[in-house]
C-alpha cells in the first residue's frame, strides 16, 4: 500500500505554513479534531504554525478558537499580517496603491467588459452594485470602484489591501490569464475561488513574499518551512518553501508545482503530513 503523502520530509522543520480554504479546513469550513491535535503537536515539538490565507483578518474566526501557540496569520494573500492572540491586531500591512488599483479597474473594464469589482480595505469590504453581495458584510458601501478608490475614502476605510474582480461569463483560468496579460506588470493578480473571481494585490505582494519577510524576522530559512496549499494563490509559497504539499483536491498547476502531495482537505491531508513529521522527530 502506498503512503497517503509523497515528498521527502525535512529533518527538522521550524515552521509550517498552511492555507485554509480547501487545505486545512474541510469543505464545511470546520477544523477536524485530528487537525487540531496535529497543530497542537507541532507547536509542542517547537514547530511554529502560520495560517496563510486569502481571507481578510475579520474572517479568521474559523480557526481562532483552535489557536494554541499558532497565533500568526498572513491574510489577504500577503497584504496583512495578523496576531490572532491579540484579537486580530494588524502587525503589518502591504497595501495596494489606490492609483494602481484604479489602473487595474480601468484596464479590466476595457479588456473584459462586464467585470464587477469589490475593494477590500483594512476595516471591511465595499463593492459595486453588480458585484455579488457579501452577506457576511452587511455594512458595506455599494458604489462604483472608481468612487470607492477616491482618496477621501481612505480616511474612514483604511488602506486598500486587495481588489477583487468578478466576471459572470469567463472561465476562472481564462480570466486570470487575460488579467495578467493586461495588467500583470502593475499588480500581483491571482485567484483562489472556483469561480471567475480574481484577487489583485500590490506588485510583489504574495503569500510567499510576506511569509519570507516573517521568516527572515525569525531567522527561519525557506528550507526549514513546510507549506500546504490547493489553489493558484498558493503557488509562489509552495515553490518558495523547502518542502511543499499540494492537497489531493488541488488545482492542476498546484499539483505540478509542489514538491509532494497529500490527501484531500476532507481527509485531513495537512494533519497526515504533520503526524509523519512528528513521528520522525
Amino acid at each position: 500500500m502506498t503512503s497517503p503523502t509523497d515528498s521527502p520530509l525535512p529533518a527538522r522543520p521550524r515552521l509550517i505554513a498552511t492555507d485554509l480554504d480547501g487545505t486545512l479546513l474541510r469543505d464545511d469550513k470546520s477544523v477536524s479534531d485530528r487537525t487540531i491535535a496535529a497543530l497542537k503537536g507541532a507547536e509542542e515539538a517547537g514547530i511554529e504554525v502560520f495560517f496563510v490565507t486569502g481571507r481578510p483578518a475579520r474572517w479568521m474566526d474559523v480557526v481562532s478558537e483552535h489557536v494554541h501557540g499558532h497565533g500568526m496569520a498572513i491574510c489577504a494573500n500577503g497584504a496583512a499580517v495578523v496576531d490572532l492572540h491579540a484579537g486580530g491586531e494588524l502587525l503589518k500591512v502591504r497595501p495596494l496603491d489606490r492609483e494602481t488599483a484604479l489602473y487595474v479597474v480601468q484596464t479590466l473594464r476595457a479588456a473584459a467588459p462586464g467585470t464587477a469589482f469589490a475593494v477590500e480595505m483594512t476595516n471591511g469590504i465595499n463593492y459595486e452594485p453588480t458585484y455579488p453581495p457579501f452577506l457576511e458584510d452587511p455594512g458595506a458601501t455599494v458604489a462604483t470602484a472608481e468612487k470607492l478608490l477616491q482618496e477621501e475614502y481612505e480616511n474612514f476605510s483604511g488602506p486598500v489591501v486587495k481588489l477583487l474582480a468578478q466576471h459572470p461569463e469567463l472561465t476562472p483560468d481564462g480570466f486570470l490569464t487575460l488579467a495578467r496579460t493586461a495588467a500583470g506588470d502593475r499588480a500581483t493578480i491571482t485567484r483562489s475561488s472556483p469561480t471567475a473571481l480574481l484577487e489583485v494585490s500590490g506588485l510583489g505582494v504574495s503569500k510567499a513574499s510576506t511569509l519570507a519577510l516573517c521568516c527572515a524576522e525569525r531567522g527561519v530559512s525557506s528550507d526549514e518551512v513546510v507549506a500546504f496549499g490547493d489553489m493558484p494563490n498558493d503557488l509562489e509559497m509552495l515553490t518558495w518553501a523547502g518542502t511543499s504539499y499540494a492537497m489531493g483536491n488541488a488545482h492542476p498547476d498546484v499539483l505540478a508545482a509542489a514538491s509532494g502531495r497529500t490527501v484531500t482537505n476532507n481527509e485531513d491531508g495537512v494533519a497526515v503530513v504533520i503526524e509523519q513529521i512528528l513521528a520522525r522527530l
